[in-house]
């Protein structure tokens, strides 16, 4: 197994989210193409806990697997040198099960094997962990952002 770490910087050179929304704080193992393990610590501060749900912080299920999704992207985007500088878009989420809560405190780690790859889609089975235990667990499918969508996007911004 090809181990690599990615730190927050290198984290940001691969997924075009930004701080609100960036939910992956660290890559710990990824097998280009195979799997990915990824890490996001908890905390009070986050921008949701203000509202989900005052004194009782539970991080929302859909946050929980946009990290999963932003894990999976990074994976994806190790399998095909086509998707460097393209958005990957959700297209389905299947058999999802939440376990149990997340909270500040915890530290969410995400794995992420990918199950099949067509030219353009792939499909990932999807969990999180916190402290070993199962907390959520999905099937997610993605695509990668078509070449044209892609250049009308940079034709606009010239």
């Amino acid at each position: 197994m090809a181990e690599v770490v990615m730190n927050l910087e290198q984290v940001m050179e691969h997924l075009p989210h930004r701080y609100p929304f960036l939910l992956v704080d660290r890559v710990l193992e990824l097998e280009p193409g195979q799997r990915v393990k990824a890490l996001k610590n908890v905390t009070y501060n986050e921008h949701f806990f203000q509202g989900h749900f005052p004194g009782r912080p539970v991080m929302p299920g859909v946050l929980i697997l946009e990290a999963m999704a932003q894990s999976g992207g990074i994976m994806a985007y190790s399998m095909s040198a086509d998707a460097k500088g393209r958005l990957i878009f959700f297209m389905s989420i299947d058999k999802v099960k939440f376990r149990r809560p997340v909270v500040p405190g915890d530290q969410l780690i995400l794995e992420l094997t990918n199950l099949h790859r067509s030219s353009r889609a792939f499909k990932m089975r999807g969990e999180a962990f916190v402290d070993g235990k199962l907390v959520a667990e999905a099937e997610l499918t993605a695509a990668i952002e078509h070449a044209v969508a892609a250049n009308a996007r940079e034709d606009a911004k010239a």
